[in-house]
């Protein structure tokens, strides 16, 4: 009887470690990928739906320009960027 519960557990474990965790793990490498080439001039679109262009990368931070008028840059952590386009993606 204690044999099966445990067959049990063990399989309920392995099916949340496959159908959770490691999509979860496999899309934060890729996002870790993404944000660690981040590069100036590329154009991102931000996690609330704005897009811009990178002016300066900090460790944690970047400066973000936006619309077509130059004076709005702000400075947003890395972490609220959701897709990166590089600059020279057409070349």
């Amino acid at each position: 009887m204690i044999g099966v519960i445990l067959m049990y557990v063990v399989i309920f474990g392995a099916f949340f470690y496959f159908v959770m965790y490691r999509p979860q793990k496999k899309e934060q490498k890729k996002m870790n990928a993404m944000l660690s080439s981040l590069e100036i001039g590329d154009s991102i679109l931000t996690s609330s739906g704005f897009y811009g262009i990178v002016i300066d990368i900090t460790d944690d931070t970047v400066i973000v320009e936006f619309g077509n008028n130059k004076n709005c840059r702000i400075p947003m952590q890395k972490s609220a960027i959701a897709q990166v386009e590089k600059a020279n993606a057409d070349e």
